[in-house]
């Protein structure tokens, strides 16, 4: 048996409508605790390294360099007209960025800026260190590593357990990682190509 046909009216072409097609419907992405868990164990991880290594070259704390040492090796890096500003942008920018990746502040641009110092890290010194810790000291691994955190942070967002909680780029992150991405990407272009000399 067959149902019987509906008149619909496209402007001034009339027709037989077919049954009216119902989507299923789309549950929400459920929240997850270990999700959650699991960010903040990145956060903490990371944003901790990234602020100890900030206090070692701004303090000379855990066994850091200190400034004077700090703006030597950056100098010897090639940036030798600015190496005792990045030094101090190094240092403090590691530790307060590193801070806020911990209680997860305005985590898209503070992920972006602390990629785009493990960019820069891992550009300077590409060739002439070992890929693994295991074959050198000062090995790209731990760069690579902390670079590929903040990258998952950035796209990842804080989760919900911490300071972003609820905000504009956590509800919709996609743009604002994209955003923050290209910010962090530039900053480490221009730290490259223009003070690099």
């Amino acid at each position: 048996m067959t149902q019987p046909t509906q008149q619909y009216d496209w402007g001034s072409i009339g027709g037989n409508e077919p049954p009216e097609r119902t989507a299923t419907a789309r549950l929400p992405v459920p929240a997850h605790g270990s999700y959650d868990i699991g960010l903040l164990i990145l956060r903490l991880v990371v944003g901790g390294i990234f602020a100890a290594h900030g206090a070692q070259k701004v303090f000379g704390v855990l066994g850091g360099l200190g400034l004077d040492e700090t703006t030597r090796v950056v100098s010897g890096l090639g940036f030798v007209a600015h190496g005792s500003t990045l030094a101090w942008g190094l240092g403090i920018g590691q530790l307060v960025l590193g801070i806020f990746l911990v209680v997860g502040l305005m985590t898209p641009i503070t992920a972006a800026g602390l990629l785009a110092t493990k960019i820069v890290a891992a550009a300077v010194s590409w060739g002439s260190v070992p890929l693994f810790s295991a074959d050198g000291p000062n090995s790209l691994e731990l760069n690579l590593l902390l670079g590929g955190g903040a990258a998952a942070l950035l796209f990842a967002g804080a989760g919900r357990v911490a300071l972003d909680s609820g905000r504009t780029w956590q509800r919709r992150p996609l743009p604002y990682a994209w955003l923050s991405l290209i910010i962090g990407v530039a900053v480490a272009l221009v730290v490259l190509l223009l003070l690099r000399r």
